[in-house]
């Protein structure tokens, strides 16, 4: 069973996903907060793939981007850091970022290097539905890669339903229509979420963007399976000394 799917078969409420840039602070610096994550207890991590011009990120994502990119980080370096790394992390991985990068590695190429090193899933947002279901969901399903799609508040039932068909993993609740890191707070999107709760989904659901802190990932959880940080945590990790004790200290705030 994939990874994804065993986490939510197990554990049906607080999940708590971390979003972290690979290559941020340093360039070897992946496979240490990999690690350092899991001992402290997250449940499952989405690892950025650095992108010149993340449309979805926000200012402090887009800035690991950048330094991640600076440091030498690229999707063959990212492959290279992981082989072996199964042998250390357990938890679900998904590999987060844009179609670009992953058209320019090769789409097939992609999905057989994820597999090889044990990639769980992927999160493409600028990926449409259509396109997916078309031409790369034989692919993925091919190599054991679960796909997960994001809606938004302005997201239609109708739209959401077709979604919910073709999600096998979970599907990425985007709290608020910004980028990430936005200093909108979770509070005012309960009607969004409730509307989705009420919608008695197949899928399971992850709430995401703009969730920082204990107060926000306890509101999201409520409403949700889980929650995810990426912003706040990739804050917390600027410029670190020790990622180790850096990363145990900020989850600790968390859970």
């Amino acid at each position: 069973m994939n990874k994804i799917n065993n986490l939510f078969k197990v554990k049906q409420d607080g999940i708590l996903s971390i979003f972290m840039t690979a290559g941020y602070p340093e360039l070897n610096s992946t496979i240490k907060s990999l690690v350092a994550l899991q001992e402290s207890g997250v449940d499952m991590i989405e690892l950025g793939m650095p992108f010149s011009d993340p449309l979805a990120d926000g200012p402090v994502i887009q800035q690991s981007s950048s330094v991640a990119i600076g440091n030498g980080m690229t999707l063959k370096v990212l492959f290279s850091q992981l082989e072996g790394f199964r042998e250390k992390v357990h938890v679900p991985i998904i590999l987060m970022g844009y179609v670009n990068t992953v058209m320019q590695f090769g789409i097939e190429a992609f999905c057989v290097k994820c597999q090889e090193v044990g990639i769980d899933g992927v999160i493409l947002p600028d990926l449409p539905l259509f396109e997916y279901e078309a031409s790369y969901k034989e692919l993925f399903e091919k190599h054991g890669l679960l796909n997960v799609f994001l809606v938004t508040p302005q997201t239609s039932d109708e739209r959401i339903r077709e979604i919910d068909n073709a999600s096998d993993g979970f599907i990425y609740l985007v709290s608020s229509a910004s980028t990430t890191g936005s200093a909108k707070k979770i509070t005012g999107v309960e009607n969004y979420l409730e509307r989705i709760q009420g919608m008695n989904l197949n899928s399971n659901t992850i709430v995401g963007f703009n969730i920082k802190d204990k107060k926000s990932f306890n509101s999201a959880c409520k409403l949700s399976n889980g929650a995810i940080i990426g912003s706040a945590f990739v804050k917390a990790i600027e410029g670190s000394q020790n990622l180790k004790e850096d990363i145990n200290k900020f989850i600790k705030t968390i859970k």
